[in-house]
């Protein structure tokens, strides 16, 4: 009796399979039934790295935690980077006076001083005149020499000479410094201005931030070690985007399309669905890949398709299987949805 009980049994399931999978079939032949796919959720992770090589003065963040964008991830000792911007900004501040005085040229203190010069020197050259004009009187009587004449002309030349150095002078101080000085001087303090803007920069950098939302996946250094641009220090696991990947076989590839509208459900979430569309329709076949989640996808050539999901929550995981359910129109094509990415 027992045994006729358990025959029975496996009669019914048997026969409840059959229908089930004759329903799926006619459903799956209807016009207008959707399509249902099986895939894993996908996302995108990110290896984060200081740009400067210092020691790691803090983390800030633990694995798991979940960072937005902005957020300070860890932080790097900056006492060199400091000192050296501080001498910079010191050399910057001294051309910066260099050019100011430049540009306002010549003190009237400055200008009045070259002018008394001149005056004094006109002074020496009529002296100068006077002696050589006495000489030139007495050595025609012989009390003077020609020694005594030479040395007389030779001073007014030479006071003469002075005039003129005297005279050049107050005219350069009256015109104030040559225009390429200026450019000279200024081209040289915005050099160190871009000198000082790029230790700013790297005093930022200092600082390690996420680029985007998402969840630590790896901490990879530790406070004290050495960090550097060929280091990273965080794996991050990007929230946003977020897709689907599944197989469309051959002869279902023209019941999808790009923008087409998606259902997403798992098992984690019941009943459950989060909207998405297809964002990507391979356009090269492959064999069944390694990973199948249904028997028939065996044997078939498939078409690698991503469907882009909306996961506000960050409720589906890395790696989680789902079911994707495709809206067709009544004539088994692809009706295109509004978004895509």
């Amino acid at each position: 009796m027992k045994r006729a009980w358990i025959v029975a049994v496996v009669v019914l399931v048997g026969a409840t399979a059959v229908a089930v999978t004759q329903y799926a079939e006619s459903a799956h032949d209807e016009p207008g039934a959707s399509l249902v796919l099986y895939g894993n959720v996908e996302i995108r992770d990110a290896r984060l790295a200081f740009r400067e090589q210092e020691l790691v003065a803090s983390v800030e963040v633990e694995e798991g935690d979940r960072v937005a964008p902005g957020q300070v991830l860890a932080r790097l000792r900056g006492e060199r980077l400091a000192a050296e911007r501080a001498q910079a900004s010191a050399r910057r501040d001294a051309q910066a006076e260099v050019v100011r005085r430049l540009r306002n040229g010549s003190r009237p203190e400055e200008v009045g001083q070259a002018r008394a010069e001149l005056a004094a020197a006109e002074v020496r050259r009529d002296t100068a005149h006077s002696d050589l004009e006495r000489v030139e009187r007495t050595a025609s009587g012989g009390a003077s020499s020609a020694q005594d004449l030479d040395r007389s002309r030779g001073a007014l030349r030479v006071a003469e000479a002075d005039v003129e150095v005297r005279r050049q002078a107050l005219a350069l101080a009256e015109a104030g410094p040559r225009e390429e000085l200026v450019a000279e001087a200024e081209a040289t303090l915005a050099a160190l201005d871009a000198q000082l803007a790029l230790l700013d920069a790297r005093v930022a950098d200092l600082a390690l931030v996420a680029p985007s939302a998402g969840t630590i996946q790896s901490r990879l250094l530790e406070p004290g070690e050495m960090a550097g641009p060929n280091q990273p220090a965080f794996t991050l696991a990007l929230t946003d985007p977020k897709w689907i990947r599944v197989h469309v076989a051959e002869g279902e590839l023209g019941r999808v399309a790009l923008g087409q509208s998606a259902r997403v459900t798992s098992d984690t979430w019941g009943d459950e669905s989060f909207p998405g569309c297809v964002g990507f329709v391979s356009p090269v076949a492959e064999f069944t890949p390694k990973a199948v989640e249904t028997a028939d996808l065996r044997t078939r050539l498939v078409y690698e398709v991503r469907v882009w999901v909306d996961d506000p929550g960050d409720r589906l995981r890395l790696g989680m299987p789902v079911t994707v359910e495709l809206a067709t129109d009544a004539q088994g094509a692809a009706a295109p949805g509004d978004v895509q990415r």
